[in-house]
């Protein structure tokens, strides 16, 4: 295959730092996508970027583009990653994935059909210092795991105008920071939890504006979890086992942890640079594209839809999204 052409879709604050990590061989941002004409050109030409298209079709009609980057709000995004791959063009797409598990295996089944790569852009799954922590995890030396605790809080402006809180386009700290802490959580557990249980509190709108998540896998590892809309809590997780534990601050993006031992002594661990994480990102999805041979973040995508999937069930919380 010779130089991938990306192109991308919505552009929001995140496209724009996406356009700033993008760093590769071999590939490039060849083209930008919007619903103004006004806005793609303006992006196009702040980045250098060669083409731009004032509405989605357009872009994935080019010919010329390869791959995909989806980067409007989730509510979108199932719809627009089945007509990427319908187009031919492999796809990464912006946390959360999708809204549901149903739409998450039609995507899935059409990339298979079709030969692409799919992936969701999830920073955990691409920073070098968890692959590093699986590391020291592998050969069993560490006992089992027994419990993982995560907390991410981040305080947003009470207005029910936010999209934050919109229920018409899947608001709530779920599928927002939700995604994030549940990753985390299923990254490190042996094998996908058949036990949740669940509390929330929701905002005037109807969103989930907090929650807290226990999880229990066949293994007996647990896992709990505290998120919320309306408070700050630190983005931190901890993986305990029996002769130790793992904490990790600033998780989504962290290239340091510690591990304390049963004696209380504390070893300092660093891998990769927290500002690359996209970088990372782009870079592994550029190589699976070409080797085609790791779908493992992608089963993980899919497992974190699932265990959303239940507690939304269990809140009664439905959105009107096929």
């Amino acid at each position: 295959m010779k130089e991938l052409n990306w192109g991308i879709l919505g552009l929001g604050s995140i496209a724009t730092s996406f356009t700033v990590a993008f760093t590769a061989k071999d590939a490039k941002i060849y083209a930008v996508g919007s619903r103004s004409i006004e806005k793609a050109e303006q992006f196009a030409k702040d980045h250098g970027i060669e083409k731009a298209y004032g509405s989605y079709d357009d872009l994935l009609n080019d010919p010329s583009i390869n791959v995909v980057y989806i980067a409007t709000p989730h509510s979108h995004h199932a719809d627009l990653i089945m007509k990427s791959l319908a187009h031919g063009k492999h796809v990464l797409c912006e946390k959360a994935i999708v809204m549901n598990t149903k739409q998450l295996d039609a995507a899935m089944k059409l990339a298979k059909e079709k030969e692409l790569v799919l992936a969701e852009a999830m920073t955990i799954y691409h920073m070098p210092l968890y692959q590093e922590l699986k590391k020291r995890t592998a050969d069993g030396a560490l006992g089992k795991l027994k419990m993982i605790q995560v907390s991410f809080g981040s305080l947003k402006e009470a207005d029910p105008l936010n999209r934050f809180f919109n229920k018409d386009i899947a608001g709530g700290a779920l599928l927002d920071i939700g995604t994030y802490a549940l990753s985390f959580a299923r990254f490190f557990l042996s094998s996908q939890p058949k036990e949740v249980l669940t509390t929330v509190n929701f905002f005037e709108t109807g969103v989930d504006e907090e929650a807290g998540i226990i999880l229990k896998n066949d293994e007996n590892e647990m896992a709990t979890i505290a998120i919320t809309f309306r408070a700050k809590m630190p983005k931190q997780g901890v993986v305990a086992f029996e002769k130790g534990y793992f904490t990790v601050t600033d998780f989504p993006r962290a290239d340091e942890a510690t591990f304390t031992h049963p004696d209380g002594s504390v070893e300092r661990i660093q891998a990769g640079d927290k500002s690359q994480a996209l970088t990372y990102e782009i870079c592994h999805f550029n190589e699976i594209v070409r080797t085609k041979n790791d779908t493992s973040s992608l089963n993980l995508t899919h497992d974190v839809m699932e265990i959303m999937d239940t507690l939304r069930e269990k809140w009664d919380l439905n959105f009107d999204f096929e």
